[in-house]
């Protein structure tokens, strides 16, 4: 009997064993707010497939810093991965990803994506190292309160950029700024008037474009309003961005879509009713934002990791889960007839702002990023356009300058 006792726990206690052999574990990589969507869509996946997926979380800079040392040292990377669209060009470049064109035949899933998104996890021949999990269509987020007292209309204040300075001269007579940062508006500008056979900063041949109009227009634009003082010199993501929000310092807020998921979640929900969304102003159409995933090719694991990657950007119920959990615009058009996208938004006063958000998404034209992306970005954004705003440096020049420093530190890439 005491022999039968040892033998049935010994065969139980095998079967856990093999059970926990046989359960393939992954870890997913990312940047917050994915934990609070993955906490959602995890448990039906897990019993799904019996894949077991851990997560690391850290914050947007951190993260992309240590999976490019990840990649570099083909080793720590977790089996999926996000990575930014800002980002996306450099690390498609790297060498460090799975082609998942050759490996899983990802293109038979491009019909169901934003035709510019797609695009911009693809690499210069076309292969896909990133499938798109959300995305950003550029708006404009409005105060409607400030906005009936200064008597302006929402569709005047974004039909050009003379009549959103104007709008921000009439703030500043109640003691309002306009936006946080005038540098947002040249980012908008740079991001969304992309001509033909141009990326965000360089041709098709690799040369710089820093120094064409498009830059010109960006830099003087939001020079005025610097100059003007209409802009409230606060740096996103700071505490000081979220006070601003919480206590209407400012009347216009320049970002994506996704934006609304975090005023509403966390940044301000005691100001819901108060705000409003609309277009860009000038009439311009461009993403702002957007996440990818991928693959490592150091990934021991690469098939579970694809069979994640293929439930959170290719199941439409889920894509509209990310979307209700965080906010995160779905990059998988067939979710756009969905009714959840007519539901009136109680934080927008009712506005059926999903639609708008869509309407945009179709409207925006595809830009494959450049691996020298984020070393131009830096130059422009965080060097010449602070020169230009805070030490009043001249536009040409500054630009001049950026496309020197830029050809030279991209001439090895």
């Amino acid at each position: 009997m005491k022999l039968k006792s040892i033998t049935l726990a010994a065969m139980v206690s095998a079967a856990a064993i093999g059970s926990v052999q046989a359960e393939e574990k992954i870890r997913f990589d990312g940047f917050p707010d994915f934990d609070s969507s993955l906490k959602v869509i995890l448990p039906d996946f897990e019993k799904q497939t019996g894949i077991h997926v851990d997560y690391l979380m850290n914050n947007h800079e951190d993260h992309h810093k240590k999976l490019l040392t990840n990649l570099a040292t083909n080793s720590g990377a977790g089996d999926v991965v996000v990575i930014d669209v800002e980002k996306v060009g450099d690390f498609v470049s790297s060498g460090g990803l799975v082609n998942l064109s050759e490996k899983y035949n990802a293109e038979q899933y491009k019909k169901d994506f934003a035709p510019y998104a797609w695009a911009q996890g693809q690499d210069p021949k076309g292969d896909v190292y990133g499938i798109p999990v959300d995305l950003g269509p550029g708006v404009m987020y409005y105060r409607r309160d400030l906005l009936k007292q200064t008597g302006d209309n929402i569709d005047n204040v974004i039909s050009d950029w003379d009549s959103y300075i104007s709008y921000g001269e009439d703030l500043k007579k109640q003691g309002t700024y306009l936006i946080a940062s005038a540098a947002d508006v040249a980012q908008t500008i740079i991001y969304t008037t992309v001509g033909e056979n141009e990326g965000l900063y360089f041709d098709n041949h690799g040369k710089p474009l820093v120094t064409s109009p498009r830059f010109v227009k960006a830099f003087t634009v939001a020079k005025e309003i610097r100059d003007k003082g209409l802009d409230a010199r606060i740096t996103s993501w700071s505490n000081e961005w979220y006070e601003g929000f919480r206590n209407g310092t400012f009347a216009t807020q320049l970002s994506g879509a996704w934006l609304l998921g975090h005023l509403q979640n966390w940044i301000a929900p005691k100001t819901a009713g108060k705000w409003g969304v609309s277009k860009l102003p000038d009439g311009i159409y461009g993403s702002w934002g957007g996440s990818f995933l991928s693959i490592p090719k150091q990934s021991k694991h690469q098939d579970a990791a694809w069979e994640l990657i293929k439930y959170m950007t290719t199941k439409r119920d889920i894509q509209l889960k990310h979307f209700s959990t965080i906010g995160a615009f779905p990059a998988n058009v067939t979710t756009y007839d969905d009714p959840m996208f007519s539901e009136p938004v109680p934080f927008l006063d009712g506005q059926k702002a999903r639609l708008l958000f869509a309407e945009i998404t179709k409207k925006i034209k595809p830009i494959v990023p450049s691996k020298g992306d984020s070393i131009a970005r830096s130059i422009i954004l965080e060097n010449a356009l602070m020169q230009v705003l805070d030490e009043g440096k001249d536009v040409k020049q500054a630009l001049a300058d950026a496309q020197r420093m830029i050809e030279r530190r991209t001439r090895n890439l």
